[in-house]
């Protein structure tokens, strides 16, 4: 996983560990955010998937899976924060 040095500072900023942001990279949703960046954010699939692979910690991670990133195309996160209103899909 690449970060930005604003990632960075904004991951820490916001007190989002590195591992949920792995785990965003790996089970998220994405959706096209602007030319060459997406936006990956946990739905409703994603964290069923999180639940499958954490198993019993799934239940200590679920109240800090309202995040999001924006990643360019080849995966370097440019920032990160936590969702505050629903993310609308087309």
């Amino acid at each position: 996983m690449n970060l930005s040095r604003h990632a960075k500072q904004r991951s820490q900023q916001r007190a989002i560990p590195p591992m949920l942001i792995d785990l965003l990279i790996q089970f998220g949703a994405s959706e096209r955010a602007g030319t060459g960046v997406s936006k990956v954010y946990f739905d409703k699939a994603s964290r069923r998937r999180v639940k499958a692979y954490a198993g019993p910690l799934a239940r200590l991670l679920d109240e800090h899976l309202d995040i999001y990133a924006v990643v360019t195309d080849d995966m370097t996160v440019i920032t990160t924060g936590h969702r505050t209103t629903k993310i609308w899909t087309h």
